[in-house]
C-alpha cells in the first residue's frame, strides 16, 4: 500500500521529548542498551520511514482526490530521514522500510538509498512503492543494497487499474516489475487492497499472476482509517479470501516470516507465498515490533493511536544525536498494547488517512 500526505490533518496527541521524558509511563519501559523495548517486553527492531508526501497516484482507499502536499520545510530533509534512520539502527533496529508516499518520486531518493545500504548493523534495507518508477530505479535499487521490495498491486485489469489509482498506468506498473526480476530481486511481493465489489473478482487471478512471475503476494484488509464512506460496504475479512482462494488452490499454512505482519500459507509446487495482513479481523498488536516516522518526522508507535512524537524540532535544534537517541527511546513509553479499531468501518476511531502516517 502507498502513501501520501494530506493537508488540513485532523489534530493528533502530538507529545514533546520533554513531556515523555517526566511521563511516568516510560519508567515502566526496560531499555536494554542498544535496544529498543516497550513496557509490555516487545523488541522494536523494523522502522517504515516514510521519505515523502508525494506520489504521483491518487489510489481511492489512500487519499482525496485533490491533494495539497506539505511545504518543503515541513518535511524532512534527506539529510534528516538518513540521520532518523541511524539513530534507530544505533539502538538495534534491524530492518527498515522506505516508504512514502511514493519514495522513488523524491528528489535525490538514490543519495539517500545509497547510504541507507551502507549503515552498519542494518541487515534488511526494504522499499514500498507503486512500481510506477521501476523501470528507472529497478537496477540502482538493487546496486545500492535494497534488500527487497513491496510493489502496490490492486488489479491486472488497465480501466479498473486507472479506476483504483485515478492517474495510474498498469502497463508501466507490469514493466516495472519485470524490471525488478531482471535486476536480481528476489521474493518481490505484491501488496493487495482487498475491496469488495472492486477487485475480488481478482483475487484467483492476481494468485496465478504471483505464481507465474514467482512473486509473493499479500492480500491486505482495508484499514479503517479516515473517514472514507462506503468502507463498510467494501471490507472484506482475510478469512472469505482465504476461504475463496481454498476452493482454487491446496493451501498450506507456514510459519515464515518477513519480519512484518504478514501471516503466510504455501501452494504445493510453487515459490510464491500467499500472505494475509489483517488489522481489522485479527490484529497481530502482540509481537508489534514497529514504529512508523511520517515524512514530517512525525513517529507513531502505532499505526491504530493518534500519540506521535515530533521529532522534527529535535533534529532542528542543532543538538548531538544523544538528544534524538533518548527521544526515540522515550517514545517507547507510549506505545500501546494494541490498536482501537471500531467496529464500524465507516466511523473509525482514528480519523486521519492512512496517507497521512506512511505505509
Amino acid at each position: 500500500m502507498i502513501i501520501c500526505s494530506m493537508r488540513n490533518e485532523t489534530p493528533h496527541t502530538e507529545l514533546s521529548p520533554a513531556s515523555l521524558a517526566s511521563s511516568p509511563i516510560v519508567g515502566n519501559a526496560s531499555h536494554a542498551t542498544g535496544t529498543l523495548v516497550d513496557k509490555y517486553g516487545r523488541h522494536v527492531t523494523y522502522v517504515r520511514l516514510s521519505i515523502t508526501d508525494r506520489c504521483d497516484f491518487r489510489c481511492t482507499y489512500c487519499m482525496a482526490e485533490e491533494m495539497t502536499f506539505l511545504p518543503r520545510q515541513e518535511v524532512m530533509s534527506l539529510e534528516e530521514s538518513l540521520q532518523v534512520a541511524k539513530t534507530f539502527v544505533d539502538l538495534g533496529v534491524t530492518k527498515l522500510r522506505i516508504t512514502g508516499g511514493e519514495p522513488l518520486v523524491r528528489k535525490n531518493v538514490m543519495w539517500l538509498i545509497e547510504r541507507l545500504g551502507a549503515l552498519a548493523g542494518l541487515e534488511n534495507l526494504v522499499l514500498t512503492t507503486n512500481g510506477s518508477q521501476l523501470e528507472r530505479f529497478a537496477a540502482p535499487l538493487k546496486a545500492a543494497g535494497v534488500r527487497r521490495l513491496n510493489i502496490s498491486l490492486d488489479t491486472l485489469k488497465p480501466e479498473r487499474f486507472k479506476e483504483i489509482t485515478r492517474i495510474g498506468d498498469l502497463d508501466k506498473v507490469l514493466r516495472g516489475i519485470d524490471a525488478a526480476t531482471n535486476a536480481g530481486f528476489r521474493r518481490t511481493k505484491l501488496n493487495t487492497v482487498m475491496m469488495r465489489g472492486t477487485n475480488d473478482d481478482e483475487f484467483v487471478d492476481l494468485v496465478r499472476f504471483a505464481m507465474t512471475k514467482e512473486l509473493d503476494i499479500s492480500f491486505i484488509e482495508e484499514m479503517p482509517l479516515g473517514e472514507i464512506h462506503g468502507r463498510n460496504n467494501t471490507y472484506i475479512s482475510s478469512e472469505e479470501t482465504l476461504a475463496l482462494l481454498g476452493r482454487h488452490f491446496e493451501l498450506l499454512p507456514s510459519t515464515e516470516s518477513s519480519g512484518g505482519p504478514a501471516r503466510y500459507w504455501r501452494i504445493p509446487g510453487s515459490e510464491s507465498r500467499i500472505g494475509f495482513i489483517s488489522p481489522h479481523s485479527h490484529n497481530f498488536c502482540d509481537t508489534c515490533n514497529r514504529v512508523r516516522v511520517t515524512a514530517k518526522g512525525e513517529l507513531y508507535p502505532c499505526l491504530g493511536q493518534n500519540d506521535a512524537l515530533n521529532l522534527l524540532p529535535v533534529l532542528r535544534t542543532g543538538t548531538d544525536d544523544a538528544a534524538l537517541r533518548q527521544a526515540i527511546v522515550d517514545s517507547m513509553g507510549i506505545k500501546p498494547f494494541g490498536h482501537d479499531f471500531t467496529q464500524q468501518m465507516d466511523a473509525p476511531q482514528v480519523v486521519r488517512f492512512m496517507s497521512m502516517t506512511g505505509g
